[in-house]
């Protein structure tokens, strides 16, 4: 028996990856519950298990006892405790397994849905992945492999919650250097990273080897290595921007595909303004917004998007109102475009600090320049919404007035079933009305009519 019990105990050690002295100070325990149970909570007792033989000494008040004599009731009892202390070792085990594991990508199987939230089978724990925080569009089926991100482990009254992710940007980072050994060999790193779940996603890169490109090692041969990023993620986007320490260079990069004309920066606003061709303003936007919103939030600006002709008209109209101003000329105003001060409602954001610091404008200057750029942008904005409204009820206007659409068919059928007017007709109406010596005899009258008719 003893053999046996050591024997149990390294099966419950490996199955429930508990520590074998754990195991045996916890059959410690519930034996001494079970005699105080079969003789009293008073009594002093003590149980001792030897690790190497599992022999059993137990004494109760000073006296040796045999622990079989304890009865049924007893016994119950020191099963119930020993099973409480296993599984209370068992969720420690699992909390402190999975809390190193945590912000690493685990596979487990699907085992069931539960509302909008799929309960995954992760071994010897189940994870739980929120609506919110899956792919929007994905669905899955219990019985499917799938890869999560562990996000957040903590323990809960009787259990170990696993909370799993794939909608978190730091999900494509883990899937990058499962893919890219260079990534997960530090050789590229990943700088940045902005994602929009189950759309697009945009991450910086750069090398510590000259020798490796960074873009080129991430997309793979014929695209393989992203290509398996992208089908794990169910046909989500994935744009790899090539890192630069230059605002400037970085911006650019990353409104890719769209071709950048020029980029101001204004430090003091944290804003970029870019200026793009016609045609690639609505490349560079992007479908809602999405290229702009996610080139924003990798490079850390606010962008603007402006087509040369806004860009131009907003420097005529800051160059136009401040060189009224007695002691701003040209050279403060390219002073200030420099500091990618563009437009009226800039110079009313930045306010006199900056004006006073790197245009050495007096504060009394610096407050005058401030005071009336503000009041030209609102009324230069007050022009442009009513020029807007203007513009739309012009077109609502030609849109009410438009002549229906005729239906081709019956006007054709129409005019085949119409009679054809005879040149006769017109012939008389314009001899009646012109004057008698101009007007035609009745033979000429009559002779068109005669061809007219042998026509017919």
């Amino acid at each position: 028996m003893n053999a046996d019990l050591v024997r149990i105990v390294d099966s419950i050690s490996r199955d429930k990856n508990i520590e074998k002295d754990e195991v045996f100070t916890d059959l410690e325990q519930a034996m001494i519950s079970a005699v105080r149970k079969a003789h009293g909570p008073t009594d002093e007792v003590d149980v001792q298990i030897d690790r190497l033989t599992g022999d059993i000494t137990a004494l109760r008040n000073g006296q040796p006892i045999d622990m079989r004599e304890l009865g049924r009731i007893a016994a119950q009892t020191a099963k119930q405790v020993m099973i409480q202390k296993i599984r209370e070792a068992e969720r420690g085990s699992i909390c402190e397994e999975f809390l190193s594991r945590k912000g690493t990508v685990v596979t487990g199987t699907i085992a069931r849905q539960e509302g909008g939230a799929l309960i995954v089978n992760l071994g010897r724990a189940e994870g739980f992945l929120p609506k919110s925080e899956q792919i929007p569009g994905e669905t899955h089926h219990p019985g499917e492999r799938i890869r999560c991100l562990i996000l957040d482990v903590r323990e809960a009254p009787h259990q170990v919650k696993i909370v799993l992710s794939r909608s978190h940007p730091e999900f494509i980072r883990r899937l990058f250097e499962l893919e890219v050994p260079e990534v997960a060999e530090r050789i590229i790193e990943i700088k940045e990273l902005a994602r929009e779940a189950g759309y697009r996603t945009k991450i910086a890169v750069s090398s510590i080897d000259a020798k490796v490109d960074a873009v080129g090692a991430c997309v793979g041969v014929r695209g393989s290595r992203i290509k398996n990023i992208v089908v794990e993620l169910g046909g989500e986007k994935i744009d790899i921007v090539r890192w630069n320490e230059s605002s400037q260079i970085l911006i650019g990069n990353a409104l890719k595909p769209a071709e950048v004309t020029e980029i101001a920066l204004c430090f003091e606003l944290s804003r970029a303004t870019v200026v793009v061709a016609e045609d690639q303003l609505s490349l560079a936007i992007g479908k809602r917004g999405q290229n702009v919103r996610l080139a924003a939030r990798l490079t850390g600006w606010d962008i603007d998007i402006l087509t040369p002709a806004e860009y131009n008209r907003n420097l005529d109209q800051l160059e136009k109102t401040l060189t009224a101003i007695e002691g701003i000329d040209s050279d403060k105003i390219a002073k200030m475009v420099a500091l990618g001060i563009v437009s009226l409602s800039d110079v009313e954001e930045v306010g006199t600090e900056p004006l006073i610091k790197d245009l050495a404008l007096t504060p009394e200057m610096a407050e005058q320049v401030v005071t009336i750029a503000g009041e030209a942008a609102k009324r230069v904005a007050a022009e442009n919404a009513e020029e807007a409204a203007r513009r739309r009820q012009l077109t609502e206007q030609e849109a009410a007035e438009a002549p229906p659409v005729e239906d081709t068919e019956n006007a054709e059928m129409t005019a085949e079933q119409a009679e054809p007017v005879t040149d006769t007709e017109s012939l008389e109406i314009a001899a009646e009305q012109l004057p008698a010596e101009q007007a035609p005899d009745d033979s000429a009258v009559s002779s068109e009519t005669e061809e007219t008719e042998s026509k017919e």
